[in-house]
């Protein structure tokens, strides 16, 4: 359970506030118009932007000021964020050790991260390397060795072709299952919302609304949500 407690998030004459609670193995969506707060809202929930007013609790333990790592999260950008000087395992095991120091039981995680997203023959490749859609799987496999139960997702598909994205988000949404993770997802695309997510967080006027099911949401939206959606 993650609990958004009337929490506020300030930057500049910025402010966004949201008060909810999001269930772990649910999938989630953010959708708004741009400059409405939803990376914003992504990176205070993540521990990357500082809470102004309000909490953050996790499992009803409050984690607002605690630093990103302790979190429980870990987040998805549309860069990928790959190191170039690395091989594709190396920056998979970034996402056990830091250090990359790795112990026999990590390489074996590793191992088995980039064998579940389909690049096992590529370990010692470096992203350069690689395709879009691949370099994307690196960055998944990453998440994957990390075992956190909550993955946040700013939009990092949105560069690949309509074909390879529905692909990734499946892909997405298969290991989402099998580890019993909360997703919440940053999307401009209807498509994606009807494809991946149970709720919908609508987020506009300076605030993020709480969730509610998808599929109602986009069948019938209030006028808000229909104006963006067009």
């Amino acid at each position: 359970m993650l609990t958004l407690e009337d929490m506020r998030i300030e930057r500049g004459e910025f402010s966004l506030a949201a008060d909810m609670t999001l269930a772990q193995g649910r999938n989630y969506a953010v959708i708004g118009p741009s400059g409405s707060g939803k990376s914003t809202l992504l990176a205070a929930i993540c521990g990357f932007v500082p809470v102004a007013a309000g909490r953050l609790l996790r499992e009803g333990e409050e984690i607002t000021d605690q630093h990103p790592g302790q979190r429980g999260m870990t987040m998805l950008f549309q860069d990928n964020n790959l190191f170039p000087h690395l091989t594709v395992r190396q920056n998979v095991g970034l996402g056990l050790r830091p250090d990359l120091r790795l112990k026999a039981a990590d390489r074996e995680a590793v191992d088995a991260a980039l064998a579940r997203v389909g690049l096992a023959t590529h370990a010692a490749k470096r992203p350069g390397a690689l395709s879009g859609g691949q370099q994307s799987r690196v960055a998944l496999a990453r998440v994957l060795v990390q075992a956190r139960p909550w993955v946040l997702l700013d939009e990092p598909f949105a560069a690949l072709g309509p074909a390879l994205r529905v692909e990734m988000l499946d892909l997405v949404q298969d290991l989402a299952r099998e580890t019993g993770a909360g997703l919440i997802m940053v999307t401009h695309a209807p498509d994606d919302v009807r494809r991946i997510a149970d709720e919908v967080i609508f987020v506009e006027g300076g605030r993020a609304h709480a969730p509610g099911p998808a599929a109602e949401l986009l069948d019938n939206p209030p006028p808000a949500l229909r104006a963006y959606l067009g």
